[in-house]
C-alpha cells in the first residue's frame, strides 16, 4: 500500500479479519469489512467536498462511530483530523478553528448551535451534521455549506459514494491529527501528532497493557481526548478487537454495557471510577468479564484503589500528555500495589528521565523535570514549527515541565504539575486562561486562580480577586462572566476577595502563599 498511516488500518483489518466486530454503538455493530466500506465512502465524499492532502478537518461532537470513521477517512486522503473539545465555549472553539483553519467541520446534532455560530463568524467554511443519540429518529439533512450551496449531511455523504479503493501516499512522518491543549500562557496550542507518533503509541499500549484480539474495550471517556482515542480506541482497532462506544459516561449505562457486552477493558479518570462505585447497583453488578481497569488524568486515590480491590479489580496507571500521543510512563498490574502512587516506568519504545535544571540526571528521590524522547513525541505545535524550540532540549528531548522523582528501581512519581495547572475531573485547567478571562471583567484589578481539593472532581478552581476602586462585582457576577467565555469545568467554584495579591520584589505572583492561606 502507498498509505503507511492510520488511513490504511481499516483496509488492512478488512483483509485480515473482515468478519470480526470492530465497533458497537447503541446496539448496532459494524464488522471490520463494514467499517472499511464506510471509511472509503466517506473518503471519496471528502474528496468531493474539496478536501485535499494536508487540509484540516475538524470534528465537534460526542462519542460516536462517526468520529472514528472521520479520522480514518482523513487518514485515507491525507487530511489532518482535528477533534474539538465539546465542553469548550464557542469563543474558545473560535480561537482554535481560526488557528488551524479547517476546510470542513463535522458536528453532532446537539452542537448545531456552536457550529452555526462558527460558520456565521467565518471561522469555518463548511458544516456537515452527524446524527447522534439526541437526534435519533430525526431527519439528518441539516448539513450546510457556503452561501448558495447545499451540502448533504453525514449519512447522505456515506450513501452517495461507492466504496471504491483509494490508496493515497501517506507517510508515517505526515501529520495525522492536531490535538489542542491549553498552554500555560492561556492560549491553546495544537500538538501535531504524526501517523508514526500515534502508531508507535499504539504499539506501546499493545506491549504495556498486553491487550488481545478478543478484547472488548468500553469507551465512555470523551473521544476528543487523547486518552480515550489514542490509548484505548485505536490500539483496540489495531489489534482487531472490539470497541464499544458509549455516547456518554453514566454509571448505570456503564454497568449495563459491562454486563451485556462482556467488557474486558475500560479507561476512566478517578472521578468516573468513584461515580461508578457510588452507584446503587455497584455491589450487585456483574464485573466478572473485566480484566483491565486503566486510570489516567490524575492519581487514583488510595480509597478508590481499595474499593476496587474489594471487587478483585486492580488499576493500571500511567503518565502521559497530549504532546506524546500520549503515553510516557506505565505502571502494570504486577506493580500496581507494590508501587502504589507511582506512575511507573517508561513505555517500551519511549525514553523518559528526570533531570536537574542543567539537564543532568537527577539522583533517586531528587526532584527534577521529566523529559521525554521517542517516536511517539509530537512533531511540534501547529503554526509554531516542527521541533518547537521552547519545548525541546538541544539534543531532542521534549520538556514536559512536570516535576517528578524516581526511586532506586527507576519508578517515577509525579510530585508537581506543569507550572500551576490543576486537573478537574480529568480535564487539564490552566489558571492563566481563566485569569485572562477574569481580567476582562471591568471590576477586576488583579486576580489569581489556583486548584483546590474537591471530593467529587479531585480539584476545582479557587479565584482570589482584587476589585477596582469602588467596584461592586460579587462572586456570582464573576462566575457568570466566566461561564460566558469558558467551559464549565474551568469556571472557579469559589471566589475570595483581597486587598492585594502576594508578589515578590520582581512582581512575580506567589501562588504558594495563596495556597497556604486556605
Amino acid at each position: 500500500m502507498l498509505n503507511e498511516g492510520l488511513g490504511s488500518w481499516s483496509a488492512r483489518r478488512a483483509r485480515t479479519s473482515p468478519e470480526r466486530v470492530a465497533v458497537v454503538h447503541e446496539g448496532a455493530a459494524l464488522t471490520y469489512a463494514e467499517l472499511h466500506a464506510r471509511v472509503l465512502r466517506l473518503a471519496w465524499a471528502l474528496r468531493g467536498l474539496g478536501v485535499r492532502t494536508g487540509d484540516r478537518v475538524a470534528y465537534l461532537g460526542g462519542n460516536h462511530p462517526a468520529l472514528l470513521e472521520t479520522l480514518l477517512a482523513c487518514g485515507t486522503v491525507g487530511a489532518v483530523f482535528v477533534p474539538l473539545n465539546t465542553r469548550l465555549a464557542t469563543p474558545e472553539l473560535d480561537t482554535i478553528v481560526r488557528d488551524c483553519a479547517p476546510a470542513l467541520l463535522f458536528h453532532g446534532g446537539d452542537h448545531t448551535g456552536p457550529a452555526a455560530e462558527l460558520r456565521a463568524a467565518g471561522a469555518v467554511p463548511q458544516l456537515v451534521r452527524v446524527a447522534g443519540t439526541a437526534e435519533r429518529g430525526e431527519d439528518d439533512r441539516a448539513g450546510t455549506a457556503p452561501a448558495g450551496a447545499t451540502a448533504p449531511a453525514y449519512e447522505e455523504l456515506i450513501a452517495a459514494h461507492e466504496p471504491e479503493p483509494l490508496d493515497a501516499p501517506v507517510g508515517l512522518d505526515d501529520v495525522c491529527m492536531i490535538m489542542y491543549t491549553s498552554g500555560t500562557t492561556g492560549r491553546p496550542k495544537g500538538a501535531m501528532l504524526t501517523h508514526g507518533n500515534i502508531t508507535w503509541n499504539c504499539v506501546n499500549v499493545l506491549l504495556d497493557v498486553d491487550i488481545t484480539a478478543d478484547e472488548v474495550t468500553l469507551v465512555t471517556a470523551p473521544m476528543f481526548h487523547t486518552a480515550a482515542l489514542n490509548m484505548t480506541c485505536l490500539p483496540t482497532l489495531l489489534k482487531g478487537a472490539r470497541v464499544v462506544i458509549a455516547p456518554r459516561f453514566d454509571p448505570d449505562l456503564t454497568l449495563d454495557l459491562i454486563e451485556s457486552e462482556g467488557v474486558t477493558w475500560m479507561f476512566g479518570v478517578p472521578a468516573m471510577f468513584n461515580a461508578l462505585s457510588a452507584a446503587p447497583r455497584w455491589a450487585e453488578a456483574d464485573l466478572s468479564s473485566i480484566r483491565i481497569l486503566e486510570a489516567g488524568g490524575a492519581p487514583v486515590p488510595d480509597t478508590t484503589i481499595a474499593t476496587y480491590q474489594k471487587r478483585g479489580l486492580t488499576f493500571l496507571q500511567g503518565y502521559g500528555m497530549t504532546e506524546t500521543a500520549p503515553g510516557v510512563l506505565f505502571l502494570g498490574a504486577a506493580d500496581a500495589v507494590r508501587k502504589a502512587g507511582s506512575a511507573g516506568r517508561p513505555s517500551f519504545f519511549t525514553d523518559a528521565r528526570v533531570v536537574r535544571p542543567d539537564l543532568t540526571p537527577a539522583d533517586p528521590h531528587e526532584p527534577g523535570e521529566i523529559v521525554v524522547r521517542g517516536p511517539n513525541v509530537m512533531l511540534g505545535y501547529w503554526g509554531r514549527g516542527a521541533g518547537t524550540p521552547s519545548s525541546h532540549t538541544t539534543d531532542g528531548w521534549f520538556r514536559t515541565g512536570d516535576v517528578a522523582v524516581t526511586d532506586e528501581d527507576g519508578y517515577v512519581r509525579i510530585v508537581d504539575r506543569v507550572k500551576d495547572m490543576y486537573i478537574s475531573g480529568g480535564e487539564n485547567v490552566y489558571p492563566a486562561e481563566v485569569e485572562n478571562v477574569l481580567h476582562e471583567h471591568p471590576d477586576i484589578a488583579d486576580c489569581a486562580v489556583i486548584g483546590v481539593p474537591d471530593d467529587r472532581w479531585g480539584e476545582v478552581g479557587h479565584a482570589v480577586v482584587v476589585l477596582s476602586e469602588r467596584a461592586g462585582a460579587t462572586a456570582d457576577d464573576l462566575a457568570d462572566h466566566c461561564r460566558r467565555h469558558l467551559a464549565g469545568y474551568k469556571v472557579p467554584k469559589s471566589f475570595a476577595f483581597a486587598d492585594a495579591l502576594p508578589r515578590n520584589a520582581s512582581g512575580k505572583l506567589l501562588k504558594q502563599r495563596l495556597r497556604h492561606t486556605l
